[in-house]
């Protein structure tokens, strides 16, 4: 994500409080779902967890929208309310227990916590829990009965059990059974459609209307395809939606199973504008990877698309703990190769986190003779980029073992998110190199992405994004690509860091070429994690009072709606 200067009105965030209401059947999934948890009038907080509830930093989501006409207004009011439905759905997904009346039972200063992690489990610590009533998070969530293994669940005889769009429940005998989204949440889904056909009638931009129309049809029928390939085609709309069950991270178990979510965004086109030219760099970029062709042989689009936006609400899975700065969608492989994808990057999600997390980070952390390397430019640049790396390589094996995240597993989502990070940075290189970034210097590039693993690393080993980093760091640590002082203190060795990162890009994508299972599971447990020295740095960051994460303000009135 190449975000240059920007200058956006600070953000304050608090979390949106969404009524819940459960269908009959998901109330009853709920019921049969397993807990460790009793029902209590009012559950205590661990001791010394709410150290930990001071973590997130508030902001104000809010953009320009003089430019907008009076439909356009009412139709994003629309859009914020069938947002406010995806944040009950990914609720009950994510917990198996009525959202009210657990939020009622837990103690008023650890209220918002809970809110925002969506549950009794810290998100941004390994998913512990930091209510005593509550042992470990299920790793499959409430996707799966929590009492069903792995072997149960490879024993059920069904085509649609690892669908995306699809929960795993018991039958009246106990017996596993497959329930689709749209019967699952069947009401809820049906007011989204309704709000989405509402909006779409208030929309200006055709492609747009088309969307939100197929959109609202893909709730009822669990045929996602034909409104992401529709989405694709939008190119002059003002306001944007992403919404519905998107990204698979919450299902640890398997990494199946998507969550619902929703961004309601503003177009930024003078930003979009610059950023247009990047795309039609990806096919040359894939050919000079460093690995065997066979690792390379899937040619993505020069026509993906990327924009800049202001986001004015997140809901649902997005809104959970660590805040999305930049999307890279559809995920369907099939809408990837045959249109690309849609590289989205968040402007004033990204300034929050620059001026109000990293920047802080580097005075910490970073040698002071390079602390001028730390731009906003370049966090943009690697932010950008790693969303448009996420093209680069290949999305089925090379061996006929399906698509790379099926093969996989539960690793998916880290090594592609590592992947995405490390091809983001080849991608950089190779372009500043070629003259088409001219911003800054290729060390403030580099140095800012090892300040950037400073901030992910603390989104915890429970986020794909966060195991990730751990990877990366002790990788690049093992390979010198940087030195540590006696301060504490970090300092790039370019020479060796760009040898590390193409080294690393080299086996990353062999890894997802070969759907090697096993060795990525090793390499998760190798490297996946924070070694002491490390914490003691991490642990400078907190005791500075340096916030983990943002929470938004958001909503219509903070739109003036």
């Amino acid at each position: 994500m190449l975000k240059q200067i920007f200058t956006i009105a600070p953000l304050v965030l608090a979390l949106s409080a969404c009524t819940e209401q459960a269908t009959s059947q998901e109330t009853q999934a709920n019921q049969t779902a397993t807990s460790s948890a009793q029902q209590t009038s009012e559950y205590t907080v661990v001791k010394g967890a709410e150290d930990r509830f001071g973590i997130y930093t508030d902001y104000t989501l809010t953009s320009d929208i003089s430019h907008l006409t009076a439909n356009q207004k009412d139709m994003l009011g629309l859009l914020i309310e069938a947002a406010k439905i995806m944040d009950d759905l990914f609720w009950q997904q994510a917990f198996a227990h009525d959202k009210r009346s657990f939020l009622s039972a837990v103690p008023s200063q650890a209220q918002s916590f809970a809110d925002i992690n969506y549950g009794p489990w810290d998100r941004l610590n390994g998913d512990k829990p930091f209510l005593r009533e509550f042992s470990e998070k299920p790793p499959g969530a409430n996707f799966y009965p929590a009492d069903m293994s792995k072997a149960e669940f490879n024993e059920l005889d069904s085509d649609t059990k690892d669908s995306e769009y699809t929960l795993i429940r018991r039958d009246s005998a106990g017996q596993l059974k497959v329930v689709p989204y749209a019967e699952a949440y069947a009401n809820e889904l049906k007011q989204a459609a309704k709000l989405l056909r509402q909006a779409a009638e208030l929309a200006e931009d055709p492609d747009f209307a088309k969307y939100l129309n197929l959109r609202a049809d893909a709730f009822l029928s669990n045929d996602y395809r034909p409104s992401d390939l529709a989405w694709m085609d939008m190119k002059n709309n003002d306001v944007d939606l992403v919404i519905g069950p998107i990204e698979t991270y919450e299902d640890q178990l398997f990494g199946y199973k998507t969550a619902f979510e929703a961004y309601v965004l503003i177009k930024d086109k003078q930003w979009s504008d610059r950023l247009a030219k990047y795309a039609q760099f990806l096919p040359e970029l894939q050919r000079g990877l460093p690995v065997e062709d066979k690792y390379k042989q899937e040619m993505p689009g020069a026509n993906a698309q990327l924009n800049a936006y202001d986001a004015v609400y997140f809901a649902g899975h997005s809104n959970a703990g660590s805040k999305t700065i930049a999307i890279n969608l559809p995920n369907d492989e099939y809408v990837q190769l045959e249109k690309g994808t849609r590289r989205l990057q968040l402007k004033n999600a990204m300034r929050a986190k620059f001026d109000k997390i990293l920047r802080p980070i580097a005075d910490q952390l970073i040698v002071p003779e390079q602390r001028e390397n730390i731009t906003f430019d370049a966090f943009f640049a690697n932010t950008m980029f790693h969303e448009v790396a996420h093209g680069l390589g290949i999305k089925n094996t090379i061996n006929n073992k399906g698509t790379v995240r099926a093969a996989l597993k539960e690793h998916a989502s880290a090594l592609e998110e590592g992947k995405a990070d490390i091809l983001g940075l080849y991608m950089v290189t190779q372009l500043f190199e070629k003259g088409e970034l001219t911003t800054g210097t290729l060390q403030d590039y580099y140095t800012t992405f090892m300040a950037s693993i400073f901030r992910s690393v603390r989104f915890g080993a429970s986020s794909a994004h966060g195991k990730a980093n751990m990877i990366r760091f002790n990788y690049f640590a093992n390979e010198g690509a940087f030195t540590r002082n006696a301060d504490g203190q970090y300092a790039i060795n370019m020479e060796k860091m760009r040898a590390a990162m193409t080294s690393l890009s080299k086996k990353i994508l062999q890894l997802q070429g070969d759907g090697n299972y096993q060795g990525v599971g090793e390499l998760v447990q190798r490297l996946g994690v924070i070694s002491p020295q490390l914490q003691s740095d991490l642990d400078k960051l907190s005791d500075a009072g340096i916030p983990v994460d943002v929470k938004f303000n958001q909503g219509k009135a903070e739109l003036g709606l």
